[in-house]
Parts: C-alpha cells; sequence; structure tokens
C-alpha cells in the first residue's frame, strides 16, 4: 500500500475528516512556501479544530430547541419607549454565567423580551455553553404529566442540569397548584448551581395571581430567582401590532 493510501485509510479510521480532505493540498502549499513540518502540520490541526468547534456550535444550538434564531443585532432599539441599551448589552460579555446569576426581561407583551432571550442564549451557545429553551406552560404541561407516570424526577432533571434554561412567556396563562409546585421545584433546584433566562409580562407584585393565588409560593419562587438576577424592564407597545418581524 502506497503511504499515501494508508495516511487516508488512518486519518479516516481516526475520524479526521478535515485532515483526510486537505492534506495533500495543504502539503503541496506547504512545499511551495517552504514551511517547517511543524508549521504544515499546526494549520491542518486548526483546520481540523475549527471544523469541530463549528460542529460543537451547530449541535448546541440544535440541543437548545430555539423556536427561531435571533439576535442583538437585529433588535430594534427604536421601538421600545423604555429600554436600557446598556445594561441589555452587557450582559452579552456572559458575566452573570460565572456567578450562577439569573436574567428576568419584564415588559408587556410585544417589547422584545423573547428576542433578547434567545439572542442571549444563541450568543451563549457560540460561546461554549449548553443551553435549553422552553415556556413557562411547557414545563408545567410535561412535570405534571410525569408526576402521574411516576417518572417526576427523572423529567425534573431535564430542567435541572442545563446550564442555561430558558423559560418564556411566565403569566401568560394561570397555573394551577399542581403546576406551581412544579415549576418551584425547578427554579429551586437550579438556584446558585445554573443560570436561567426568564420572560414575562407580569410585575412581581402580581405573580399570586399567576400562581393560583399562593402569594407564599411566589415569594419564595421570587426569592430564589431574583437573588443574583439582573431584572431588565422594558416598556412600550406590541412591536407585532406595528412592525413586520416578531420580536
Amino acid at each position: 500500500m502506497k503511504p499515501i493510501e494508508s495516511l487516508h485509510n488512518d486519518l479516516q479510521r481516526l475520524k479526521l475528516d478535515y485532515l483526510l480532505e486537505h492534506c495533500e493540498q495543504a502539503a503541496d502549499t506547504a512545499a511551495r512556501r517552504q514551511l517547517s513540518h511543524i508549521e504544515f502540520l499546526a494549520e491542518l490541526v486548526r483546520g481540523q479544530r475549527d471544523r469541530l468547534d463549528e460542529r460543537a456550535v451547530t449541535r448546541r444550538l440544535r440541543n437548545a430547541r430555539l423556536p427561531f434564531v435571533r439576535t442583538l443585532d437585529t433588535f430594534d432599539w427604536t421601538f421600545p419607549t423604555s429600554i436600557n441599551r446598556s445594561q441589555i448589552q452587557n450582559l452579552f460579555h456572559l458575566r452573570f454565567l460565572r456567578e450562577h446569576g439569573n436574567v428576568v426581561y419584564l415588559g408587556p407583551t410585544g417589547v422584545g423580551k423573547t428576542h433578547l432571550a434567545i439572542a442571549l442564549a444563541h450568543h451563549a451557545c457560540i460561546d461554549g455553553n449548553r443551553v435549553l429553551y422552553t415556556t413557562a406552560i411547557d414545563i408545567v404541561n410535561h412535570l405534571v404529566a410525569a408526576r402521574q407516570a411516576n417518572c417526576f424526577a427523572r423529567e425534573l432533571c431535564k430542567y435541572t442540569r442545563p446550564p442555561i434554561l430558558i423559560i418564556d412567556e411566565l403569566g401568560y396563562l394561570p397555573i394551577d397548584q399542581q403546576g406551581a409546585d412544579s415549576l418551584f421545584q425547578v427554579v429551586s433546584q437550579r438556584y446558585e448551581r445554573t443560570s436561567t433566562i426568564l420572560t414575562t409580562n407580569r410585575e412581581f407584585k402580581q405573580w399570586p395571581k399567576t400562581f393560583n393565588n399562593d402569594a407564599v409560593l411566589a415569594s419564595a419562587l421570587l426569592d430564589r430567582l431574583l437573588h443574583r438576577a439582573e431584572v431588565v424592564v422594558i416598556k412600550g407597545p406590541s412591536y407585532r401590532q406595528e412592525g413586520p418581524q416578531q420580536q
């Protein structure tokens, strides 16, 4: 077997696809540029590393289950009547993750809360973090069904393990006692261990109404959620009624 054939077989067996595709071309380029063996090898390995990094980002984004792609660059800063732009931009440094802090986007329907939450999650995925997106109602429905099927602990782990959990649309629909208890378990077990990004259209004083008028549970949930939390308050009319793009 020729050396190049042996090399191809070994690279294929090791699943080093970038090296397999580019080794001969890279060798010709190295000869023309008179690169050293180390420089030649470094360029090939760098290409393989970059490909693995791209695949890892793609995998994290797929596993995050983001409903659509949004970025900070596409956010319309002119539409909200009140928004702290520098506060939001600073969140994209991701310092809150190192402190296991949370982010709460608070404002009426259609002011861009979900857009900003997903943009932050997208950025975190690219930066190397695992994310899971869900809605408050989906968590409740899933965990209530899990209780009935006697697999609550196992299903709860799906929401407590991700380093970043997005809980979207809290407050849009009322939650009964069993659902409120389930959601509290999620927030409680994530407390000071991981980070949660949450969007809500209800002011904090109105949260008992969302949780079956249980003021004690709402207070306990807020206490854990808001400790080390960055609260982003946005005001304005609904962008969906005025603009061409959902926020």
